[in-house]
């Protein structure tokens, strides 16, 4: 699995991310045709090569012409749905965008839809995420992790005046991800790079098994004066987390609930990230038939799965335990059919196909549509995927 693993030893930002591409082999000039497909002008982008603390590294710039506007965010999302680019380019776009307006909502108390962004709403922010997402795009990156992050410290000016590092929107989006400080009296992460890295990262730690392929420095505006203000990425090919993989698993027993409700359940937990959920028939004592509720859910989220369980259920406890869990590597793939565009899942062992599976909503809406018995429908769609490989 082409793997990008971000070392943020001495911070992260928009322009360091697209450097560190740049560097590890991403094309300037495909970059900028890119971003030709968004309906902004007036700015250009330029990357040279300059030295860190005696380490080479890319250094790029959003050079923007005229008044800066300060934007909502609709009016970028407006801008990025309005563009060319690829669906899935718009998505994690947006997505990081997203994430950043969650958080200076939280910040200034008000709403999301109400937050006017400032430095993070400029057409350079635009183009140092947009530009990141599509860059990791280009070079066919299916899986992104990082380092713990550097903040580092002091006090930064911005739009409401002197504030501590991290910022209060910095601090936010750095939320459950693991964080450090050295003595370097900078702001070595910003919002914009949080949000990019917060958002699309899987997880955070040390560096996965992996076989390096290429290694990119992605230079800071500053210099500091203990370290080289760089980050960087290495780019390769990792299998994709199995074993060692660690998940939790909540579990309660119930015997005083109108059975109608774990529908409901369900679908929230699943919408609040459960990666399974599943009913378990039980008797406990004095012969009471009952319910055992099961959570498969990680580290991050386990709260939210908690508050879940204890508003809607009748539950008043529940048992916590640490698993493992090992799984295939998968994709979702769009086939062309007969009836239109469907989505397959494909379970892969390397490049050995293990099983594909049509996805079923897919194939619900098919059959009902066209008065086809279901199971029909799915091994049409079965044998399709097959052979479209």
């Amino acid at each position: 699995m082409r793997t990008a693993y971000f070392d943020c030893f001495s911070g992260i930002s928009g322009d360091m991310t697209l450097g560190a591409l740049i560097d590890a082999g991403l094309s300037l000039k495909e970059l900028k045709s890119y971003l030709s497909k968004l309906p902004i002008d007036n700015y250009g982008i330029t990357a040279k090569k300059v030295k860190k603390n005696g380490i080479a590294a890319t250094k790029v710039d959003v050079i923007v012409k005229g008044r800066q506007t300060e934007r909502r965010l609709s009016d970028i999302t407006r801008i990025i749905n309005k563009s060319k680019l690829d669906k899935p380019i718009k998505e994690d776009s947006i997505k990081i965008f997203e994430r950043l307006a969650r958080a200076e909502a939280k910040v200034h108390k008000t709403s999301v839809n109400t937050v006017h962004f400032h430095e993070v709403g400029a057409i350079d922010a635009i183009v140092d995420i947009t530009g990141a997402v599509i860059g990791l795009h280009l070079l066919g990156i299916e899986n992104i992790c990082a380092s713990a992050i550097n903040t580092g410290t002091g006090f930064i000016r911005s739009a409401h005046g002197i504030l501590p590092v991290p910022g209060p929107a910095t601090a936010e989006l750095l939320k459950d991800i693991p964080v450090y400080s050295t003595n370097t009296k900078m702001e070595l992460t910003t919002p914009t790079g949080a949000a990019i890295i917060g958002a699309l990262s899987d997880r955070f730690g040390t560096m996965p098994q992996m076989e390096i392929k290429k290694i990119g420095y992605g230079a800071g505006t500053y210099d500091a004066p203990d370290m080289a203000n760089v980050l960087r990425v290495f780019i390769g090919e990792a299998a994709k987390p199995s074993s060692d993989e660690k998940t939790l698993l909540l579990e309660t027993n119930i015997d005083d609930m109108n059975p109608q409700i774990y529908e409901y359940l369900m679908e929230r937990l699943f919408d609040a990230g459960a990666l399974d959920v599943y009913l378990t028939p039980i008797i406990m004592k004095k012969g009471r038939p009952a319910t055992m509720l099961s959570v498969l859910t990680t580290k991050d989220n386990i709260k939210d799965m908690a508050d879940i369980i204890f508003r809607e259920t009748t539950s008043i406890g529940m048992r916590v335990q640490e698993t493992g869990r090992i799984k295939a590597e998968r994709k979702i793939k769009e086939i062309k059919t007969r009836f239109g565009k469907v989505r397959v899942k494909i379970a892969l062992k390397g490049k050995e196909i293990l099983g594909i599976t049509p996805e079923y909503e897919d194939c619900k809406r098919i059959a009902i549509k066209n008065k086809i018995p279901l199971k029909k429908v799915m091994e049409e769609i079965r044998e399709k995927a097959k052979d479209s490989r």
